[in-house]
């Protein structure tokens, strides 16, 4: 039987962790913030789908596999890194591209313009 310290202790543990967002939330909304409703949704769709990949890679005994060899281990840690690496260069290289997109139809709310006084040239500005 488990004692009621331990379960008040469990219980109080599994509150912070579930009231504490993790990365994945934090992620989506920066995401939200910077980009709007459509992108957050495709972040949080993103990032629900490699939560159930991990799962069913888990469910299948991958893990087990993964805890027990370390070459496997070792192999599936390279191809991480070397997919990493990968999505570096392709930024990298179209870098250029990504530049060129048109700007966003909306700001975010913290970057909305402050009013320029009506009189402006490029060497002075009076105020109206």
């Amino acid at each position: 039987m488990v004692s009621v310290g331990h379960l008040l202790g469990f219980a109080l543990a599994s509150l912070v962790l579930i009231v504490v967002p993790g990365p994945g939330v934090l992620f989506v909304v920066g995401r939200a913030l910077a980009h709007g409703r459509r992108t957050a949704l495709a972040t949080a769709l993103g990032h629900a789908g490699g939560n159930y990949a991990v799962a069913a890679c888990v469910a299948v005994g991958l893990g087990a596999v993964l805890e027990r060899s370390v070459q496997a281990f070792v192999i599936v840690k390279v191809a991480g890194a070397l997919y990493l690496v990968w999505l570096g260069i392709h930024a990298i290289r179209h870098r250029r591209s990504l530049a060129g997109l048109p700007p966003r139809a909306t700001a975010p709310w913290w970057a909305s313009p402050t009013p320029r006084p009506t009189s402006c040239s490029a060497r002075s500005c009076h105020s109206s």
